[in-house]
């Protein structure tokens, strides 16, 4: 049963060593803060980046060329050389593991204004897709549609644009699909309007990029059949590391390019880049809790000090005790009840006040992201609330083990001696 003198004692031994009792309670209090704030700041971290990467394919690479850096063939060196039209076909032949291979080329996006409809104009990145490429970094369809096969074939002067663009050449009520945009002094019709999902910007940001069919493209920018960016992604079951190596290994046969040219080609693996992102986040959840355990032990050591305090003060108030017929057990129980009441009323706010304090940070968070033009890297800080409850349950149980080292002690001095103490 509840005990009410009991804790009436705790709090009256607690009061009269108060500035003791509260920086104590204060080093538990904020071991238990501190390893909730980082934790979830962690987290958050965490959860921002694979926001920002969206539902880009993560078993995808892309290349590029470069000018050789090596001789080879009869070729000099420091040749210009790029990928072809046929380079997807054969990539797709030869390479049993690649599943999705697109192409891309560009242009635009300098300072004079490449795009012009009705009295606005504007400047923006030109990019020439296939419909695959929405595979590999898919895109919101905010209006309208992507691009199809059917535009790739019969070359359709099309264009399918980023939300920025409807937002700089059109007003808020206007609705943009059929519309004729003049890019390049070409007429292109609008057929979508899309909201790019992650934050990777290959080529220029998605939201101010119009995308035209590549055939078409090609044949307006007279690119012949030059590409500029491959985009490949690795079938199910397959590492996109092995994918990239044969893929790129290939690719330099067929172009007469030195195998040991590694200055030829540039890459981007993203396997390779989750995996060290994967890596990093895990470093950080282990510092965070060595941190915030060191934290926490720094804590219950503190615990433990201001006990042996409190029993060798009370040493001669604990042979009182013991003379009128206390049991070694009720003396322990009460050094161990200071002890977890200490840990347990501390350890509570402080776990309280980092949830509330997480919640607050998402909630700001929430607000600024509704600001289309902010750029948050942190998302949703939080901590599971079972992780919370279980630290605090192990800082309880920290906290009794650090009452019963003292009591120990007490208990064993002789009554007779425990009465002489002054």
């Amino acid at each position: 049963m509840f005990d009410i003198d009991r804790w009436k004692e705790i709090v009256s031994a607690l009061k009269k060593n108060r500035l003791r009792s509260f920086l104590t309670a204060f080093g538990v209090f904020w071991g238990i803060f501190m390893l909730i704030i980082m934790a979830g700041a962690g987290k958050g971290l965490e959860n921002g980046m694979f926001e920002g990467v969206g539902q880009i394919a993560q078993n995808s690479f892309f290349m590029w060329t470069n000018q050789t850096s090596e001789p080879y063939k009869g070729f000099r060196r420091g040749r210009w050389w790029s990928f072809d039209n046929d380079d997807v076909l054969f990539i797709k032949n030869s390479i049993p593991e690649a599943d999705i291979v697109s192409p891309r080329i560009f242009a635009g996006g300098g300072s004079g204004n490449n795009t012009v409809r009705n009295d606005k104009a504007a400047s923006f990145y030109i990019k020439g897709d296939y419909p695959e490429w929405n595979n590999i970094d898919p895109a919101e369809i905010l209006m309208g549609r992507w691009l199809n096969d059917v535009d790739i074939i019969q070359r359709r002067k099309v264009c399918v644009v980023g939300d920025q663009v409807v937002k700089e050449l059109f007003e808020s009520n206007e609705n943009p699909i059929g519309e004729y945009l003049k890019v390049n002094g070409i007429y292109y019709q609008l057929v979508g309007v899309i909201k790019p999902v992650s934050n990777i910007n290959m080529n220029g940001r998605s939201e101010e990029s119009i995308f035209i069919p590549f055939s078409t493209m090609q044949v307006a920018y007279n690119y012949g059949s030059e590409v500029h960016v491959l985009g490949v992604t690795a079938k199910p079951g397959y590492s996109a590391a092995l994918v990239e190596e044969k893929v790129i290994t290939a690719l330099k046969q067929r172009h007469k390019v030195a195998p040991a040219d590694v200055q030829a080609v540039s890459h981007i693996n993203l396997e390779k880049q989750f995996k060290q992102f994967g890596a990093l986040f895990d470093g950080i959840r282990i510092l965070t809790w060595i941190v915030g355990l060191g934290t926490l032990l720094a804590g219950v050591i503190g615990v433990s000090n201001i006990m042996l305090v409190i029993v060798r003060e009370r040493t001669q108030e604990i042979g009182v005790m013991r003379a009128i017929g206390a049991t070694p057990r009720k003396v322990i129980g009460q050094i161990m009840l200071e002890s977890v009441f200490i840990t347990a009323v501390a350890g509570y706010i402080g776990m309280v006040l980092g949830i509330l304090i997480l919640e607050g940070l998402n909630y700001v968070l929430e607000i600024a992201k509704a600001n289309e033009d902010s750029n948050i890297f942190i998302s949703n800080p939080s901590i599971d609330l079972t992780v919370a409850v279980a630290c605090l349950a192990v800082l309880v149980v920290s906290g009794a083990i650090a009452g019963y080292i003292p009591a120990r002690r007490a208990v064993r001095i002789k009554t007779i001696d425990a009465l002489r103490a002054e």
